[in-house]
Parts: structure tokens; C-alpha cells; sequence
């Protein structure tokens, strides 16, 4: 099992921001993501930056640890340009960039351009043509297309990703239009577990269950795509669901020993930030990061 955390874009980089990306490589984290919104949720009137800026400063920074986006979404992004700035970033960073990206959802996000926001099927419809398009675009030196919902005339992207074919995408899904996308296209899956389950007052044994069962419905999804679940990695971005793993070592040992023994294989925790539904205690989180998984027993 890896580590990872999720750093979000709410310093400025002359005042921390700098150096807690460089702290998450000197902890030893398998990677940093970042959110890619415009704004979210309890943020919305604070600080709040943009996500692939952060992204190319953060590896101008560091040398070793990847860095990705958890997660992007066609909210606000267009396959054309942001193949462009993704490439980019994986050349600035030498080939360290995974690019999560999921459908979104009915956040700020979903109306900052002044559109309405759009039905659960016209978001599964244009997540699928993003992702298609958007494998074409990182592959192919020159790319034409026209969609229900994306085009490209001639969209040239030279010399292509650092990482070949691609950089990888680790594509967040629950639903079964969504697993089929993971399944073709991504070289990870990730969740966040059940909504249902958190936002219902449910336990962590039921929040184990559910993502249990959503594991299950992706190996389903990956042998109907002729591929073997196991060549996915299965990726969990912790935070959402009835469990407390950053409340104490031991605490996390537990919930990092019971989800990868369901198969999941890298955890991702939220760096802390206080007075904010992400506060814990930075110096409990610094012994997660360099002794968790070794108490589990994980190199």
C-alpha cells in the first residue's frame, strides 16, 4: 500500500505554500494531489488558487514525489486546452503527473460560466466524451473531432506526455457508466466511498461494506472490458466517510489494515488545515506519514 496526501490550494506560495509541498516530500508521501475546483464548499470565501498553477509550481519544487489533481472534471475544462497544460506540467515535472478525473458535481463549479447545471445523464455523457477525447489528445500529435458536446479541429499537441503512451489518468467512479470508463481508459480507479453511507449516519463497518461492493462492480466492469482488475489501482481519498483514521496512529493503522485487505492500494489524506472540516493534528499527521504503514507492516 502507498500514501499519499491531498494538499489544497489555500496558501499563497510566499506564505507556506512553498514548503508544505516540499515538507510532503520529505515525509516520504507517494504523491500530492490537489483539488481541481474553481471554489469548494466551506472555501468559498477564502483563498482559494488554481489548481494546475499550483501544480507546475509545486514540481518546479519538488524532485521525487508525484503530483496529480483529485479530481478534474468537465465543469469548467475543455479537453483541447487542458491536453495543452497538462502536457506541459508533465514535462515540467519530468513525468510525475497522474491526472484524476471524475464527472463533478452540482457544486460552484457547475455554474461559474453561467450555464445551468446539467442532468446526472448529460454529466455521464460528457464525462465519457471528455475522458475519450482527452486519451486521444495526450496520445496523438494531432487530433480531430467533432462530438454531441467537445470538439477539436487539428488540436496539435507535440511532442506528447513525458510518460508514455500517457500520462495516467485515476478516474473517480461509482456508477456503472463510470467503472466502464475506469476500465478502458484508467490506469487507477478512485473513491471517496459511499455518500449514502456518510451522509446517512452510517458506521464504518457499513462505509467498509459499501466500498467492498463498489470494488466488486469494478472488477465486474473490468472483465467486460476484457482487462484484469488487477492492473488497476485502486485508490481511496480519505475524509468522507464514518471513519476518523487521522484521529491517532493507531487509529489509522486500523482503517489503512481494513481497506487494503478489500484491495485498495494507496490512501490519501488530507493535509491539515485548521479551523476547517480538515483540522487534525499536524503532528499526529507527520507520524502517519513516516510510521503508518510501516506499523502495518507496508515498507
Amino acid at each position: 500500500m502507498r500514501l499519499s496526501t491531498v494538499i489544497l490550494p489555500v496558501r499563497r506560495w510566499s506564505e507556506g505554500g512553498r514548503q508544505v509541498w516540499q515538507r510532503a516530500e520529505e515525509l516520504g508521501f507517494h504523491a500530492a494531489y490537489t483539488y481541481d475546483h474553481l471554489l469548494w464548499r466551506s472555501f468559498r470565501e477564502q483563498t482559494w488558487f488554481g489548481a494546475l498553477p499550483t501544480l507546475t509550481a509545486a514540481a518546479a519544487a519538488t524532485s521525487r514525489m508525484r503530483l496529480g489533481t483529485l479530481v478534474t472534471s468537465p465543469n469548467f475544462r475543455h479537453p483541447v486546452t487542458l491536453a495543452k497544460e497538462l502536457i506541459s506540467l508533465d514535462d515540467i515535472s519530468d513525468g510525475r503527473v497522474t491526472l484524476g478525473v471524475g464527472a463533478g458535481g452540482n457544486g460552484f463549479d457547475a455554474t461559474a460560466l453561467g450555464q445551468e447545471p446539467w442532468s446526472p445523464r448529460e454529466r455521464a455523457d460528457r464525462f465519457a466524451e471528455f475522458v475519450a477525447l482527452l486519451d486521444r489528445l495526450l496520445t496523438e500529435d494531432a487530433v480531430s473531432y467533432q462530438g454531441t458536446h467537445y470538439s477539436a479541429d487539428e488540436a496539435r499537441n507535440i511532442p506528447g506526455c513525458v510518460q508514455r503512451p500517457r500520462l495516467p489518468f485515476a478516474v473517480a467512479a461509482t456508477g456503472p457508466r463510470g467503472m466502464k470508463l475506469a476500465a478502458r481508459y484508467g490506469q487507477a480507479w478512485v473513491t471517496t466511498g459511499d455518500p449514502k453511507v456518510s451522509n446517512g449516519g452510517g458506521t464504518p463497518d457499513e462505509s467498509l461494506e459499501a466500498v467492498r461492493g463498489q470494488l466488486e462492480r469494478l472488477a465486474k466492469a473490468c472483465v467486460d472490458q476484457g482487462r484484469d482488475a488487477a492492473d488497476l489501482q485502486k485508490i481511496m481519498l480519505t475524509g468522507f466517510t464514518p471513519d476518523r483514521p487521522l484521529d491517532s496512529v493507531d487509529a489509522f493503522v486500523d482503517f489503512a489494515g481494513r481497506h487494503g485487505e478489500l484491495g485498495i492500494d494507496e490512501l490519501v489524506i488530507h493535509w491539515p488545515i485548521a479551523d476547517s472540516v480538515f483540522e487534525a493534528d499536524v503532528a499526529v499527521f507527520e507520524r502517519i506519514a513516516t510510521e503508518g504503514l510501516a506499523q502495518l507492516g507496508t515498507p
